[in-house]
């Protein structure tokens, strides 16, 4: 993955934006990582990725939920519970 500073990124933005093209590109300021550009294609893969897989947990969850016996009747009073 290529590393430019944060002032490299903005000195040279166009070559930081055709970099990003190419491959992931890591911006660093006083020696930590704060951002990493990626290109448009690769961002929504990961969002559809991420997505899916975070659906894919409430699925699993609620099945488990509801395999134990918490139903939303059981869920509602756990929840207006105030002791």
């Amino acid at each position: 993955m290529l590393t430019m500073t944060a002032n490299e990124a903005k000195t040279h933005f166009g070559e930081f934006l055709d970099s990003a093209q190419r491959e992931p590109v890591r911006v660093i300021r006083h020696d930590r990582v704060v951002g990493v550009l990626v290109n448009a294609k690769d961002y929504e893969e990961m969002r559809v990725f991420y997505t899916n897989r975070l659906q894919s947990t409430l699925r699993e969850s609620s099945a488990a939920a509801a395999r134990a016996g918490l139903t939303e009747e059981n869920l509602d009073k756990l929840l207006a519970d105030e002791s």
